[in-house]
């Protein structure tokens, strides 16, 4: 029997909720994905990613017309699942004030679902917009990029139409293909996202984007303090785990309706401004939190483990970004191997939708992290900006390494953008680990952000277990794991305060450049580790383009910005 051939062009679309994207696929490869925020430099944007799909259809030759099939990473009419438990609602006391609202709300976004759908169509009018179930569009991205030929997937986020958690299965087929299929699932209310973006914003942060200052605050923290609170809050389930609504009331999808209920901060403390300062109170929830969450996610992986029987985890969701609770699953013993995709959160989903939506794509680029843009001719101007010089400079990686040596933070842009939210090597501000200030001038004067926030370390494979207790792979900075003496007495700036590291280990052949930066650099000091995060200040997107990444140089504490073709920026 002939295989039917797959649609010629599949868009995969991430757009209308938070971090949009585009994603590419034609005739079964993929052309590269995009994040918005990174062209528009709109962080978070929720807008139509019009500046990556001009991208990929240029990338690919391609106009609107020859799209065959949009791949859209919900299917908006599982929204309406959300009704059938008002009823309960009703006759729960705890939930009863706000079943009518929880109900309406979850109409109102299915309402909007179907608007979003004719913008598609109107925008693709060739096209078949087809709508990918979100934890399916997850749960093909989290398989297809671990290149695992046989994985379990764990799916952790706050919410997937009604779907908050999600254990699958996934299979890679000799041509390339993977075949993925959801076997679990547990809907709303019960979502770990969810209480974990409701005690963030109790902190003072911004839900969706600043969970990780909790995570780092975590470790300041005593977790005894709410640490019985916190486990009757989320009390753990044959399958999975609940919530409790005298502590998180019930969702309603509006702005305007608090997460935690009176209850809650009367138990805790009052909300903090984010103003405030932060207290030994705000340390110590964090550190309750974080703690109940990585027993959540372990007792999560451990009935995945028990659904699939298979031997190696990939883990995607918001959720998924929380490194410490990954380096707890890997600590649990469960597992040959666990790993995190580059983008685990919802903009990794364009790249799964088309994969959904394409039956026979080869998953083989997919398990790259350098799918967007690149600028290999970019010239900077003498003066890229008032106070800046641009020059070219021979052999850029020992120049860079130099400099490095010397003291001085430098940014480096070079090849196509990454996907996802952490410094892979392409998009990256780097600094010695060796001086004791450097966490402190890039918090204070280069990323602008809390004191108590770490930064994490690049090394090469060969040195990794020298510094860090980790015997997998680990390339993108998705696990915290114990370092070793060495670590804390050659390179403190890169532990943080639980004497753990969200440790970056670097394979040659990924990342060349990056790789010779620090050969270079450890020739010059003997230490082969480097502080590496992302090319962006706090509340500004990862620079997704040249002018982006002099914008960053110009309005921060960078010393220089290393550019494509050896051109050395500096102030």
């Amino acid at each position: 029997m002939t295989r039917p051939r797959s649609p010629r062009t599949v868009l995969g679309i991430c757009s209308f909720t938070h971090d949009s994207a585009a994603a590419l696929i034609a005739d079964g490869t993929l052309i590269g994905m995009a994040e918005e925020e990174r062209l528009s430099d709109v962080k978070h944007t929720r807008e139509y990613p019009a500046a990556a799909v001009r991208w990929l259809l240029g990338e690919a030759g391609l106009t609107v017309a020859a799209i065959d099939t949009v791949a859209y990473n919900f299917a908006g009419h599982r929204y309406l699942a959300g009704l059938a438990g008002t009823p309960g609602h009703l006759l729960n006391p705890a939930t009863r004030s706000r079943a009518f609202p929880h109900a309406a709300s979850f109409m109102v976004i299915h309402h909007r679902f179907r608007q979003r759908m004719a913008r598609l169509e109107s925008l693709f009018p060739n096209a078949n917009v087809r709508c990918v179930p979100h934890h399916m569009a997850h749960g093909m991205y989290a398989f297809a990029a671990s290149g695992f030929s046989d994985a379990a997937v764990l799916i952790i986020d706050s919410l997937g139409e009604t779907c908050t958690t999600s254990i699958g299965i996934g299979h890679a087929q000799q041509d390339g293909q993977a075949r993925y299929r959801i076997l679990e699932s547990i809907s709303d209310p019960a979502s770990l996202g969810y209480v974990y973006g409701a005690v963030t914003t109790h902190l003072g942060w911004r839900r969706g984007d600043e969970e990780g200052t909790v995570m780092a605050l975590a470790a300041t923290g005593d977790p005894a303090r709410f640490r019985d609170l916190l486990a009757r809050a989320i009390p753990l389930t044959s399958a999975g785990f609940a919530l409790s609504p005298d502590l998180f009331p019930l969702r309603v999808l509006r702005h305007g309706w608090p997460r935690v209920t009176a209850a809650f901060t009367s138990a805790t403390c009052p909300s903090r401004d984010p103003g405030d300062d932060v207290t030994q109170v705000h340390a110590d929830l964090a550190a309750a939190l974080q703690e109940r969450t990585e027993q959540v996610m372990v007792h999560l992986a451990r009935r995945t483990r028990t659904v699939t029987g298979a031997r190696r985890l990939s883990v995607g969701g918001g959720v998924a970004m929380n490194c410490v609770g990954i380096g707890k699953i890997i600590e649990d013993g469960q597992w040959e191997q666990v790993y995190v995709p580059p983008a685990p959160g919802d903009s990794g989903t364009a790249i799964g939708a088309a994969l959904v939506a394409d039956a026979v794509a080869s998953c083989e680029l997919v398990r790259s992290c350098y799918l967007g843009p690149s600028y290999p001719d970019f010239i900077p101007a003498a003066v890229p900006a008032p106070g800046l010089s641009a020059r070219r400079v021979d052999d850029p990686a020992r120049f860079l390494a130099v400099q490095l040596a010397a003291g001085k933070i430098a940014g480096l842009f070079q090849g196509r953008l990454e996907a996802g939210p952490r410094a892979l090597g392409n998009r990256s501000i780097l600094a010695s680990p060796i001086f004791a200030d450097v966490t402190g001038r890039l918090n204070a004067a280069v990323k602008f952000r809390e004191p108590f926030r770490p930064f994490a370390p690049v090394i090469l494979a060969e040195h990794a277990a020298d510094y860090f207790c980790i015997d997998q792979p680990s390339p993108f900075m998705s696990i915290a794991v114990p370092v070793t003496a060495l670590a804390k007495s050659k390179v403190p700036a890169v532990v943080h305060a639980n004497w753990t590291a969200r440790v970056q280990i670097l394979e040659r052949d990924h990342n060349p450049f990056l790789a010779d930066v620090l050969d270079h650099f450890a020739a010059m000091t003997g230490i082969p580790v480097l502080i590496n995060t992302s090319l962006n200040v706090k509340g500004k997107p990862i620079s997704g383009t040249p002018e982006m990444a002099i914008d960053c140089l110009a309005t921060s504490g960078l010393d220089g910005l290393m550019l494509d073709g050896g051109w050395w920026v500096s102030k």
